[in-house]
């Protein structure tokens, strides 16, 4: 596929076959299943077409697409944490001792690979990453702060909050930004 601009000035892709051709732009149709699929990702195709309003083809056609365009990068199930024995979220800020962009991948590297960091983020302020921790409990949190996090490369310091409880989690991504962008159908 080329990159080609159109007299609009906005680039879309262009197919080599125009009959394939698609731009980037999302339309109503795209918009409505990535709102249906973040509300319930396991309908069937035929109920996703159903509830977006097109033909079982074409809905399959779009959640391909928006797959190979890595608007959806994949799916999952929301598990009740509690329910697996997860009482304890932590949110830890990290200080590093230094930030260089070596010493920053080597970290990044790190926390990549521990399953008990749900979430990190490379963070402006102060501080240098912010990171969501799960474990059973606070004895078993603070056995992984000494033996886990406090032993990554270049940390200097933790600051750890605690959640007292959740008032919004796993929710679906806002999409009502695109709306006003969204293409007429293709």
């Amino acid at each position: 596929m080329a990159l080609k601009k159109p007299s609009s000035g906005k680039p879309t892709l262009a197919a080599a076959d125009p009959a394939e051709a698609r731009g980037v732009d999302l339309d109503r149709y795209d918009l409505a299943i990535l709102h249906e699929l973040q509300r319930d990702a396991r309908l069937s195709n035929t109920e996703l077409a159903a509830r977006v309003g097109l033909s079982a083809a074409p809905t399959w056609r779009r959640v391909k697409w928006l797959e190979e365009q890595s608007f959806i990068t994949g799916y999952r199930a929301e598990i009740d944490r509690r329910k697996i024995g997860l009482g304890v979220l932590a949110f830890v800020r990290i200080d590093a001792d230094r930030n260089t962009a070596s010493s920053t991948r080597e970290l990044e590297d790190k926390i990549r690979r521990i399953p008990e960091v749900i979430s990190c983020h490379y963070i402006s302020g102060s501080g240098t990453f912010e990171l969501q921790v799960m474990a059973t409990d606070l004895d078993a949190f603070s056995k992984f702060s000494r033996d886990t996090l406090l032993h990554l490369p270049h940390v200097k310091d933790l600051h750890t909050s605690f959640s007292l409880g959740e008032v919004k989690a796993g929710a679906a991504l806002p999409l009502t930004h695109l709306r006003g962008t969204a293409t007429t159908t293709r």
